[in-house]
């Protein structure tokens, strides 16, 4: 089985020291390796001293004195100086290398080391040969790959075993023989591990056990781990955070009450306060609700361009009715209840570029030209939830403002805890959505109502109509004496005709922009998150009024050339030109001014998470006598 083990990483980061190579080592530079006698200093006379002084400036070229060379050691600009991660004992041998370089043997490098710290070296097993190592109290395996720990070859004199960051899936081969003077064991960040290596975490195997860490592993069930955990008397320092226990709303109450000698809890301090407050909490297991609630607040949206500046460009009177709403999606885990009236959340098929970050934009019609083309914003491929893992919703569309107030406020409640962690990991996407409607006036076919027929006929026959028209005139003359107003008002009441009606379009879908949110830090304890998601500005926005601009101007210099054509009224307009010119700047002052100042808005949206834990053991002690 091929793999690297830990004492061979060791021997590679020992040779990196470089322990026989200048300025270490009994090389021709180090005069150390020749031994010399030491004069007495009382007996040293004045013309000793000098012959001494002599000898130093005698010495050859190739040689250095131990603190010129221990000073190439220390130096940060040396060549010689060893790399940040290295631990000060590896600095300390190299002095050691060049004080005394005989003594640097093998028996003497094993009985030297009291920390191994071999991090992301690649190393898979924890063979026999660290038990050379006589007085290793740490050893330090962090972000490695190894799956099982041998505890045989554990030397029986560690305290502290770090594990952090690798692939171990069980406890049981090393509960076999434990090193019986551990005090921190730490197992974080292994994410195979869950609750079904709870029994091996009992005084049995740890009796001096004062720090455990089990932070980002998959233990669900809290009441279980607890009670294992109360046989650790000597446990102080816990951390359990990133476990899809964690996220219960009572998990830090309960973990209290139930550890009353734990002096931390997840990398903080636990006050007196915080014990009175959750005191006989772990009394009632029954009230643990494994319910996790997190409401998600969505408010206001800006800078989101005007489309109907450049719709008014392009309808006319007759043209199509074209309605704009914008609305915001986000994406929460699945397995939450979902109440039958919720209509929050958006099946696939009606929103599909919502459902992934790379979702593509529908293609534009005819009549947008590519005027408001706004691709999203890029987010990368690794930040991808897929649909299988998360639901998406959104919230009411609304029309087109400044700002728009979506006054979202969403109660999400889940018991798939696994599920959950897996979301809060990813993060959730959030995108601003434009939805645009088109509706048309429905035309009537004259098969289909042959009533409409004859009413066309008459509409044709207009001679007969204002016939008819002028006897009720005649009617209206002898009654009210009145003929004209009753004319009009009877020609009034005719011209009234019902609104048309408008079939719409399947609404065209563009995500205006689209950001990635990371929700880690609720996984870590906090229990909210707030953020202004900024897409950037939509250069797009200022194309409409400046082609509005060109148009009027377009159409006032063909204005002015009318005007200087016209030939016996050149001398009037000639005359009142002036003015006209000092009215014509006031007139477009105004409106460069408009376009020059006008700057654009970045696309922005707030967004909030938030997650709802106990404060107090009271607020969940009087529930169920409110409820009776």
């Amino acid at each position: 089985m091929g793999g690297l083990s830990a004492s061979d990483a060791f021997w590679a980061h020992l040779r990196t020291l470089c322990l026989d190579e200048f300025p270490c080592g009994a090389g021709s530079w180090n005069k150390s390796r020749f031994p010399q006698q030491k004069a007495k200093p009382r007996c040293r006379s004045g013309l000793q001293r000098a012959s001494a002084v002599l000898h130093e400036e005698l010495i050859p070229p190739t040689e250095e004195t131990a603190e010129t060379l221990t000073e190439f050691l220390k130096s940060l600009r040396s060549p010689w100086a060893l790399p940040p991660d290295c631990s000060p004992e590896d600095q300390q041998l190299r002095e050691l290398a060049v004080q005394d370089p005989q003594v640097i043997q093998d028996s003497f490098i094993f009985s030297y080391f009291k920390s191994l710290r071999i991090v992301n070296k690649g190393v898979t097993e924890i063979d026999a040969d660290l038990l050379r190592f006589p007085n290793l109290e740490e050893l330090i395996l962090s972000a490695n790959h190894i799956c099982k720990i041998n505890s045989a070859n554990l030397p029986p004199t560690l305290k502290v075993l770090e594990l952090c960051g690798n692939e171990v899936d069980s406890l049981k081969d090393l509960c076999a023989s434990p090193p019986p003077e551990l005090q921190h064991l730490g197992l974080g960040h292994n994410c195979h591990l869950g609750s079904s290596q709870e029994d091996f975490l009992t005084d049995a195997f740890w009796p001096n056990l004062v720090s455990l860490d089990l932070s980002y592993n998959n233990f669900t069930d809290l009441l279980c781990l607890l009670s294992k955990l109360w046989t650790l008397k000597k446990l102080r320092v816990l951390v359990l955070q990133g476990n899809p226990l964690a996220l219960m709303p009572g998990y830090r109450g309960f973990t209290l009450d139930s550890l009353p000698k734990l002096c931390a809890l997840d990398d903080g301090n636990i006050t007196p306060d915080e014990r009175h407050w959750f005191l006989g909490l772990s009394g009632n297991p029954e009230l643990l609700q494994q319910e996790v609630e997190m409401v998600v607040t969505v408010g206001k949206i800006q800078g989101v361009p005007n489309p109907v500046i450049s719709e008014e460009l392009e309808s006319s009177l007759e043209s199509s009715v074209v309605t704009y709403n914008y609305y915001v999606t986000y994406e929460f885990a699945k397995g939450e209840e979902i109440d039958d009236g919720d209509n929050t959340k958006i099946p696939v098929s009606q929103n599909p570029t919502s459902t992934t970050l790379n979702a593509q934009i529908p293609p534009a019609g005819p009549d947008e030209a590519g005027s408001n083309e706004v691709a999203p914003l890029g987010v990368p491929d690794k930040l991808e939830l897929p649909s299988e893992t998360a639901n998406v919703h959104s919230t009411l569309r609304k029309p087109w403002a400044e700002t728009i107030e979506c006054e979202y406020r969403k109660e999400h409640i889940t018991k798939d805890l696994v599920a959950l962690k897996s979301y809060l990991l990813a993060g959730t996407t959030v995108a601003i959505v434009e939805e645009k409607i088109v509706s048309w006036p429905v035309i009537v076919s004259p098969v289909e109502t042959p009533s409409k027929k004859g009413k066309g006929k008459v509409e044709k026959g207009k001679p007969e109509k204002g016939g008819k028209d002028k006897g009720k005139e005649e009617k209206g003359k002898g009654e009210k004496g009145k003929p004209k107003d009753g004319g009009k008002g009877s020609g009034k009441k005719k011209k009234k005709s019902p609104s048309p009606e408008l079939r719409s379009d399947p609404p065209i879908l563009k995500i205006l922009g689209s950001g990635h949110v990371n929700l880690e830090s609720l996984l870590a304890g906090e229990s909210l998150v707030a953020t202004v998601c900024d897409f950037g500005v939509l250069i797009t926005e200022l194309r409409p009024q400046l082609s509005a601009v060109k148009e009027k101007d377009g159409k006032k210099g063909k204005n002015k050339d009318k005007k200087n054509k016209s030939g016996p009224e050149s001398a009037a307009t000639q005359k009142t030109t002036p003015p006209a010119k000092g009215n014509g700047r006031k007139q477009d002052s105004p409106r460069m001014t408009e376009v020059q100042i006008t700057q654009p808005v970045p696309l922005t949206v707030e967004f909030q998470i938030q997650h709802l834990k106990w404060k107090s053991a009271s607020e969940i002690l009087i529930k169920p006598k409110v409820s009776t």
